[in-house]
């Protein structure tokens, strides 16, 4: 799943079509490594997503729209002032990089006409947006790299842009048939790894499909290719690099039982048969929204909660350590019953004892048998006695003590964990501030000054259509959990939640009926089992009880109930239900 040379291909020559001659109308930058681009071209509206984000860098053309901060940052300050209007000249890629460079056209302060590069790199974790001179000199970047984050090169305003070049790789538009052979024939490696390590912008999924076309084995040695099959290899791939040269591109997802496998923008004839399917798109923007849509907003979410996550790990690692502590110790208040003993034994046989024992030696009258009892020998009998029951005494007191602690700790290392689950599942900004809340309340997180404005709660939990048209309610954090089952569910309703682990409380509105589906009980286990720190799992135990048989814990956090005599089905965690748009 490589966004590779040949997508970038793809996506210029859509990007070509469709915004050479256009005009930039609008420049916003939603996140601090994303920009949103609004451009006007032949009387239609585009906007260009481009995102250089480490986890997730993308570039593609979108209807939808985000929303952008108030104050705009200063890269996108600068570029509406120098591009805010300009006309796209035009859209190129070199070679098969990775990498679009946008030509422009603007008036400069004076009204003369200048252009300026916008050059995007797709490359992982060094992605990045340059903003440049005509001649190359970086203007700025969304993301600045020093001479200490790298030793290749430095972008910064005022330096030179180019394009490193860290491994020698051939240009696979331009390379000639004996290049070919001689780059693959002297690579010392399996196959495919030859051809995507030696040609540039070759994912290895191309690089197998490219084999596969052959009849080539892509795991045999690249160099024992007889010159028949360097000849054959080159042709076929030749032919491919045809269509790249000639904009013939066909975007595809191959997908199996579980989702989505594989894309490209060559037929992937690889992976036909075996269980597999693929599906075709419009436009390779097309397809990159619809696959990367819900993994980029996993993934910026998972980036701004990412300080609450520390904090709830933090604070879970701290309490994980202090019960293991606490259990450690209530073990060694096991043995005080043998100081009681020891006591009752001495008061009852001491006046044997004429003084100056080290230990003495009596019958158990609880077991039968005999025990020997360790004394001071500067004490008396009765001052042994009195010495072993207050050591009984004092482990008494610290077993009550840590009881009390243990249950204390298990309770909070319970509500971290749910808080967590919480954090696992929250699909928006939105979900996040009643997590943050609920931190605050309970300590973790330094709480607002008076003066500060209480945030809007917009987040509401999951609603769900079963297939037999009954309507489940899926809490996102332990506020909305109780919410559901205190507030929203009747006492003939149902409450589902996965059994011992963390996870969403799951209600399913009855309408007053008593004669429920089967199916509607497996379908609602199944959304607790998904909604649970179990999700991963094949298999998740869910308890399942009417909601008037629930009761709030005394004194517990938000969330949290009991509950006896429920009953229990083994659900596979699923989602695969109607969402209802409340």
């Amino acid at each position: 799943m490589a966004f590779d040379g040949i997508t970038i291909a793809n996506l210029a020559h859509e990007l070509q079509s469709a915004l050479e001659g256009g005009r930039i109308s609008k420049i916003a930058q939603p996140e601090k490594d994303e920009l949103l681009i609004a451009i006007k071209n032949n009387k239609e509206n585009y906007r260009l997503q481009i995102s250089a984000s480490a986890s997730l860098p993308l570039i593609y053309l979108t209807d939808k729209n985000k929303p952008s901060p108030m104050t705009a940052p200063n890269f996108c300050m600068l570029l509406r002032k120098h591009i805010g209007s300009a006309r796209i000249l035009s859209v190129t890629q070199p070679g098969l990089e990775r990498i679009l460079q946008f030509e422009l056209e603007h008036l400069d302060e004076m009204g003369d006409l200048c252009r300026k590069r916008l050059i995007v790199e797709i490359m992982g974790k060094h992605s990045n947006i340059i903003f440049c001179k005509e001649d190359g000199t970086i203007i700025d970047s969304i993301k600045h790299v020093s001479a200490n984050m790298s030793s290749v090169r430095e972008v910064l305003p005022g330096r030179t842009y180019f394009i490193p070049q860290t491994v020698a790789k051939e240009n696979p538009l331009e390379v000639t048939e004996e290049d070919f052979k001689n780059v693959i024939r002297t690579a010392p490696m399996p196959l495919q790894k030859a051809l995507y390590n030696r040609l540039t912008g070759i994912s290895p999924i191309v690089a197998e499909e490219l084999c596969h076309l052959a009849s080539l084995d892509p795991d045999q040695s690249a160099s024992e290719l007889t010159d028949t099959e360097l000849i054959h290899l080159f042709h076929t791939f030749d032919h491919v690099m045809e269509d790249i040269r000639t904009g013939h591109f066909s975007p595809s997802v191959v997908y199996d039982e579980e989702g989505p496998v594989e894309y490209a923008s060559i037929p992937l004839t690889c992976y036909e048969g075996g269980g597999y399917h693929a599906e075709s798109y419009p436009s390779i923007s097309a397809l990159l929204e619809e696959y990367y849509a819900s993994r980029d907003t996993r993934t910026r979410i998972r980036q701004k909660s990412s300080d609450l996550r520390r904090i709830v790990q933090t604070a879970l690692e701290r309490n994980y350590k202090k019960y293991d502590l606490q259990l450690k110790q209530l073990k060694d208040t096991e043995k005080r019953e043998k100081y009681r003993i020891y006591g009752e034994l001495l008061n009852t046989f001491g006046y044997e004892l004429e003084g100056g024992e080290a230990s003495f030696a009596c019958i158990n009258y609880y077991t039968g048998e005999t025990i020997t009892i360790p004394l001071d020998p500067q004490l008396s009998a009765r001052e042994n006695a009195k010495k072993h029951f207050d050591k009984y005494n004092k482990l008494k007191r610290t077993c009550e003590a840590l009881s009390q602690l243990t249950t204390e700790t298990k309770a909070e290392i319970d509500h971290l964990e749910s808080i967590s689950s919480a954090l696992d599942i929250a699909l928006a900004e939105n979900d996040l501030v009643q997590i943050k809340e609920e931190l605050m309340e309970y300590g973790y997180v330094k709480k607002r000054r008076p003066s500060d404005k209480r945030p809007k709660i917009t987040s509401r939990p999951f609603h769900y259509l079963s297939s037999d048209g009954y309507h489940i309610y899926v809490g996102k954090n332990n506020y909305q959990n109780e919410e559901l089952t205190f507030k929203l569910a009747n006492g003939g309703d149902w409450w589902f939640h996965a059994k011992g682990i963390p996870g969403s409380h799951v209600i399913v509105k009855t309408g007053g009926q008593t004669d429920l589906p089967d199916r509607l009980f497996e379908e609602a286990g199944a959304l607790a089992a998904y909604y649970s720190k179990g999700r991963d799992n094949d298999k998740v135990e869910v308890d399942y009880i009417q909601r008037k048989s629930i009761r709030k814990a005394a004194g517990g956090a938000p969330g949290f109930v009991i509950y006896h005599t429920n009953y229990s089905l083994v659900a596979s965690p699923s989602c695969a239900f109607t969402e209802v748009k409340d």
